[in-house]
């Protein structure tokens, strides 16, 4: 829910700035929040190794939204949005069944019907942009990069996680700048954009809600549940902008209610 509602608001705000300067505030704003709250609660600094993996999961992520949005720029949403949703959802669940095992027959039913789930939810209406090579590519880009952010953020040490968390972020303000820079683009300023701001709130929570159910229930259930996160970003368009639910997207939110209900038993 966080992580829809941060997708949700975060569209809103790229109405207005470029969607980098939106990544760039909202990992700014995460950065603002988690700092304090890991310092109040008395944590340390991260070990080395947690370190690490925050920042090694900071730049993949990143990395996944940058393939995303150059692939949206070309309009291939048709393409990019569903394939890479389905293949950063299913990294973890393939990671895990050659580490521990199949799940069992409820979970892994409901995994497959997630899947699918979020494969409606996300694929957008409307003509598709010519299947091309560079196209695949970014899409395939954009999964791998949402798969490893699922997969390494989980790598942190059990204990700590305000302040890794934390790195994750700094690695992702520093990879956006980069391109904002690259690209002749200016850092916002931070009140020019109070969405973008609430973006990296709910952003950096959906990290935090995902880290610890990888932690308490593995990181396939903790992935595919969390990648469920367009629903509610639909939920919300229909809501509160109005806007139209298709029969798709429908039946895409049912499927993942379902697949939700699957995996718990």
């Amino acid at each position: 829910m966080t992580w829809g509602g941060g997708d949700f608001v975060g569209g809103l705000a790229a109405r207005r700035i470029s969607h980098f300067q939106v990544v760039a505030l909202a990992a700014l704003s995460g950065l603002a929040v988690f700092v304090p709250i890991g310092i109040l609660r008395g944590e340390g600094l991260p070990s080395t190794s947690s370190a690490l993996w925050a920042l090694a999961a900071g730049l993949s992520g990143a990395v996944g939204v940058a393939a995303l949005y150059a692939g949206l720029a070309r309009g291939s949403a048709a393409v990019i949005a569903p394939t890479a949703t389905v293949i950063g959802a299913s990294l973890p669940v393939i990671l895990s069944a050659l580490t521990s095992g199949l799940p069992g027959v409820n979970q892994s039913a409901g995994m497959l019907l997630g899947l699918a789930g979020i494969w409606l939810v996300t694929r957008p209406t409307g003509p598709a942009a010519p299947l091309r090579r560079t196209t695949l590519l970014q899409a395939v880009a954009a999964g791998l990069g949402f798969g490893g952010y699922f997969i390494l953020i989980a790598q942190i040490d059990p204990g700590p996680v305000f302040l890794p968390l934390s790195v994750g972020k700094l690695a992702a303000l520093l990879f956006s700048s980069v391109v904002l820079l690259a690209g002749g683009h200016a850092m916002p300023a931070p009140r020019s954009s109070p969405l973008a701001l609430l973006t990296g709130v709910l952003d950096g929570f959906g990290d935090l809600f995902y880290l610890l159910a990888a932690q308490q229930s593995g990181i396939a259930v903790g992935a595919v549940l969390s990648s469920m996160a367009p629903a509610a970003t639909v939920l919300l368009s229909v809501r509160i902008l109005h806007e139209p639910l298709r029969r798709a997207q429908a039946l895409g939110v049912l499927v993942c209610l379902a697949a939700v209900g699957l995996i718990s038993l």
